[in-house]
């Protein structure tokens, strides 16, 4: 692994000033320096390489031009922002990446004074941008404000609406679209900069004023020359020039630009930073530049766990994602009404599989969990079984349409939800812990939590197939037990370990704690596989005793244990409901078991919390 100590022009730049100091030959050298310092140091780390070894000389070329401890840039997503972390004073502790107390994957306010925005889910820098540079009118601050987003962000409607509020307001945002994706030929992208200069110059924007204002008082004629040259040149523009959309929306654009040309990216920066106007850089890089494992496959290196930094594998092992989505290709086999809908996430939830084999029923609509929901919606009323493979965290984007177009209807529209419950390294932004206590709320949602690999797949067969209405079915990133299912419904909770004084009721992967912990205690233990419809036989029989402790690796607030609760306070039971779950507070990175000692889901706070109430009926 390469150090810090072995650093040669790394480790001199304590700040983005010592940047200014270094040759345009010493800053390529330094841009190769930092990726194979990411490489090293995220191979041991796991994160988001690809994007990041993508941005390498944008995130350069502004700092160099900028003072980003004054003037803002808000990063889209927040994944591309680990060279950003390193040319401003935290290169020496970058081996803490995304572990507990270490640097954070995602900008962070109270890391850096650098860091303008906590960002982790998409599409929301311009939005942020446009309320930074709002405050600075009305407190007289004058500085300049840059949004860089990626081509995938760009395909949220949100960062729409934001580009329509700048252009329509004028205001002088610099917004720097990174494209890796897009291929433009070099006689249009050299066009395109020539233009792109023009254009940014104030004597050719005080000369087109000015040709356009004398036109007009020619006698007789004026106007109408003026307004044919007008038409002329839009006819010529959209066909020479890319990315029309943003001139109509009253941004300049300028592009687009190689954005791994380390001068030309700082050239094209001095020039917007000039312009008192909204502006677009259309950048066009390479996701994992630099290191040929990421450039051949940067979907895998979006997002990657430990690999080896050499030969660029990694440790694979089948996961819930993968089970779920397998099960998904069989039952779409057999039933052709099934369609699998993913925003933007085919690899991530698992469903390549199944795009590769139904490509016809399968469906990315981008950046946009809102459309998806509402999409899924309106298929499901026309006969077919949409089954949206979502993170948790991602879902919370939609909930309206959850509410407004699926629940109210009351349609069959099936949701995987991925990544649910706590989520280790990727932190607060990515955890999955608030769907329960937000789809309780919802009519005719049914919550499905398996605790093992056949329950999950069982859910799955049942939400598809015996099931008329929307249902959620939540698992986590990793894996789940493997171990055989009963002969019930999955509707109906399996009874572990008979009745006590003391029960436990846990759901989805607490399970598998729970029987580490109970099976040589002398209390009853039931797996809730279904949170909702709750199983009232179960809740009738458990009434009766002294404690019952639920277990959700969900927020407590209005969860599973509350519901619980809720359960018994309406029928009159005396028994005492302890809700174990995550509280309702900030969870930091780290890894999942330290989150679950945190939150009392670690196998030996569990203990801690069932023995006390043992040991309280019986002193």
């Amino acid at each position: 692994m390469m150090t810090y100590e072995e650093l040669d022009l790394l480790k001199g730049i304590r700040s983005p000033e010592d940047l200014k100091k270094l040759s345009e030959k010493e800053l390529n050298d330094l841009a190769e320096e930092i990726r194979r310092y990411m490489v090293s140091t995220v191979s041991k780390t796991g994160g988001h390489l690809a994007s990041n070894l993508g941005v390498v000389e944008i995130t350069i070329a502004l700092h160099r031009v900028f003072d980003l401890k004054n003037d803002r840039v808000v990063f889209d997503v927040g994944h591309q922002s680990y060279v950003h972390k390193l040319l401003t004073g935290r290169a020496e502790n970058f081996s803490t990446l995304r572990q507990r107390g270490g640097i954070a994957g995602f900008p962070k306010t109270t890391e850096s004074e650098y860091d303008a925005f906590n960002t982790g889910h998409s599409s929301t820098s311009i939005s942020a941008a446009i309320g930074i540079m709002r405050s600075d009118a009305i407190k007289g601050i004058k500085r300049s404000v840059i949004a860089l987003i990626g081509d995938g962000a760009l395909t949220g409607g949100m960062a729409y609406e934001a580009l329509d509020d700048v252009g329509q307001q004028g205001l002088p945002l610099i917004v720097i679209l990174n494209d890796n994706e897009m291929s433009i030929s070099g006689n249009v992208g050299g066009m395109s900069r020539h233009l792109a200069k023009m254009r940014s110059a104030r004597g050719y924007r005080s000369f087109k004023k000015g040709f356009a204002s004398a036109l007009r008082h020619i006698p007789l004629i004026g106007k109408w020359l003026s307004n044919r040259l007008e038409r002329l040149k839009n006819r010529i523009k959209y066909f020479v020039l890319p990315n029309v959309l943003f001139e109509e929306l009253g941004f300049t654009y300028l592009g687009p630009i190689n954005g791994h040309d380390l001068h030309s990216m700082t050239q094209v920066l001095e020039f917007a930073k000039q312009m008192d106007r909204p502006v677009v850089i259309h950048a066009i890089t390479k996701k994992g530049k630099g290191y040929a494992p990421a450039e051949k496959d940067p979907e895998r290196f979006h997002g990657i766990g430990k690999f080896d930094e050499a030969t660029g594998e990694s440790v694979s092992s089948i996961g819930n994602s993968s089970i779920f989505a397998d099960e998904l290709v069989k039952l779409a086999g057999t039933d052709k009404k099934i369609v699998a809908i993913t925003a933007a996430m085919a690899s991530g939830t698992g469903l390549s599989a199944f795009k590769d084999k139904y490509p016809t029923r399968f469906f990315d609509v981008g950046i946009a969990e809102q459309h998806a929901v509402t999409m899924a919606a309106g298929m499901a009323l026309s006969g077919t079984v949409p089954v949206f493979c979502v993170y948790s965290s991602f879902l919370q984007r939609a909930y309206d349409q959850v509410l407004h177009d699926v629940c109210l209807q009351n349609l069959k529209v099936v949701f995987g939800l991925d990544r649910a419950g706590l989520v280790g390294a990727d932190g607060e932004t990515h955890h999955g812990i608030y769907d329960i206590s937000y789809l309780m709320s919802l009519p005719n949602m049914v919550i499905l939590s398996p605790s093992s690999r056949e329950e999950l797949r069982a859910s799955l067969r049942w939400a598809v197939s015996e099931n008329s209405s929307p249902c959620a079915i939540r698992y986590n990133r990793g894996v789940l037990e493997d171990r055989p299912m009963d002969d019930g419904s999955i509707l109906s909770w399996e009874c572990i370990k008979p009745f006590r004084s003391v029960c436990v009721i846990a759901t989805g992967r607490t399970v598998t704690t729970a029987i580490e912990v109970c099976t040589d205690l002398n209390v009853g233990l039931y797996n809730a596989r279904s949170i909702r419809p709750m199983d009232e036989s179960v809740l009738e029989t458990v009434s009766r005793a002294h404690y019952i402790v639920t277990v959700e690796d969900g927020v407590v607030n209005d969860g599973f244990g509350t519901q619980v609760a809720a359960y018994m306070s309406m029928h009159g039971s005396g028994a005492k409901v302890i809700p174990v779950g995550v509280p309702n507070r900030v969870i930091e990175q780290g890894t999942v078991s330290q989150q679950d000692d945190e939150c009392g889901l670690s196998k030996e706070k569990l203990a801690e919390t069932v023995k006390s109430l043992i040991g309280g009926i019986y002193a």
